[in-house]
């Protein structure tokens, strides 16, 4: 995949798939030092390295620990749709052709946390792409769902919650076009306020 957003289209139709009825997309640029416990111990070229951490959240009925240890494997799945699931390898492959890695922790009924993390300026690290109109396709396609998308920074700071925004809107819909059309652009606005400036690709 050419984008982190088409990944994280993909590990976050996983936790729907999963029964989950809240799911968070977290992504955030931070220093080597809140993020050293996910190196090798050995990896010390990258303490003035920023990072990319990119998170999906969900409290749907996760894995049991058998599976979650060989789910990097694209050749494991629970999914009788096709025969490999590539979407937590295909997100594991990216981020390591970008420095970086990814964890994986999982408890049956409990929910799923799949973490991704790069370096920020690896020539190798995919473009965020689209997540304004991702984040809308998810609500669109599941609107029962509680999604809450978080971005930060050492600039700022943004979060946006569904079943806030439902509040809000009443007995209007939240798959009204108008409304979806309104969280797209807040959640492009919130982008640019947050990574502009500090990933080269968000202006």
């Amino acid at each position: 995949m050419k984008e982190i957003s088409l990944h994280l289209l993909d590990i976050a139709q996983n936790s729907v798939a999963a029964q989950a009825s809240r799911i968070v997309i977290k992504i955030e640029v931070t220093s080597w030092n809140n993020i050293r416990d996910l190196l090798p111990a050995e990896d010390k070229k990258s303490e003035d390295t920023y990072w990319l951490v990119c998170e999906v959240i969900d409290n749907g009925r996760g894995m049991d620990p058998d599976f979650a240890k060989q789910v990097t494997n694209p050749f494991a799945t629970t999914r009788t749709t096709r025969d490999v699931g590539l979407g937590i390898p295909l997100l594991k492959l990216s981020a390591e052709m970008a420095g970086g890695g990814l964890v994986l922790e999982s408890q049956p009924m409990k929910g799923t946390t799949v973490k991704a993390y790069f370096q920020v300026n690896n020539i190798d690290r995919i473009p965020l792409g689209d997540i304004a109109s991702t984040f809308k396709i998810l609500i669109l396609g599941n609107p029962d769902i509680n999604w809450i998308i978080e971005f930060s920074s050492f600039k700022d700071k943004f979060v946006l919650d569904t079943q806030e925004v439902k509040k809000e809107l009443g007995e209007i819909p939240i798959i009204n076009d108008d409304v979806l059309d309104w969280i797209e652009r807040t959640v492009c606005e919130g982008i640019k306020v947050v990574f502009g400036g500090v990933l080269d690709e968000v202006r």
